[in-house]
């Protein structure tokens, strides 16, 4: 049987947004609707929190780990492979799943696909990402079309474009490769709710309105 271990990197001092991860959204705090819906996911053996602050255990849902990281993750300028080599270092497993309480909508059946699709299909990676189908460019070129022969918009070829809600991947393509995509990654396509992503004050009033309106999330 294959070890899946899902973790969340999380820090207090976020800027951009004031204690984004503790700010509540709904009835709840930001970071508790991704750990909501880790921990209903059968086939996910262990959901962390990685944080520095252990005052952040009083709010964890029930069946989420805490696991104290270093304080220099902390740091404005820290890169996300800091973050993955030391928590790969510190817990093992075959496949880690990495996710973000900025993507509070991420549907439980979405990341049971994609988890599947690692276990039981060959692939040795997957992410969330958006299908963008229009006319795209890139350093002064169009990237999906030829301007001599414009396609229609139904025609052209589309791109995708990352999502941060999560990446998955097995263990090697980390400890070997230094990677969280490998050499064959399964795309998970993901609406525009589910691809809501939280970093700026605007956003957070965005996830607000869409709680309200469409009350998308199960609880």
């Amino acid at each position: 049987m294959m070890k899946i271990v899902a973790f969340v990197p999380i820090r207090l001092n976020s800027k951009r947004v004031v204690n984004k991860n503790l700010k509540l959204l709904g009835d709840k705090p930001l970071m508790c609707y991704i750990l909501d819906t880790l921990v209903k996911i059968k086939a996910i053996d262990e959901v962390y929190v990685y944080c520095s602050q252990e005052e952040i255990i009083k709010y964890l849902p029930e069946r989420v780990k805490f696991l104290k990281r270093p304080e220099y993750l902390d740091r404005d300028e820290t890169l996300g492979k800091e973050i993955y080599e030391e928590f790969v270092k510190t817990v093992n497993a075959d496949i880690y799943m990495l996710a973000h309480t900025t993507s509070p909508f991420m549907k439980q059946t979405t990341v049971e696909d994609a988890l599947d699709k690692i276990v039981n299909e060959g692939y040795d990676s997957a992410f969330s990402c958006e299908k963008i189908q229009t006319f795209t460019w890139f350093e002064g070129r169009p990237l999906n079309y030829d301007l001599k022969e414009v396609p229609r918009t139904q025609t052209i070829e589309p791109v995708y474009v990352e999502t941060s809600a999560f990446f998955m991947f097995k263990h090697d393509i980390w400890a070997i490769h230094k990677q969280r995509i490998g050499f064959k990654p399964y795309l998970v396509q993901v609406d525009k709710i589910e691809g809501v992503d939280i970093d700026w004050p605007e956003d957070f009033e965005f996830a607000e309105k869409i709680l309200e309106t469409y009350q998308i999330y199960n609880r």
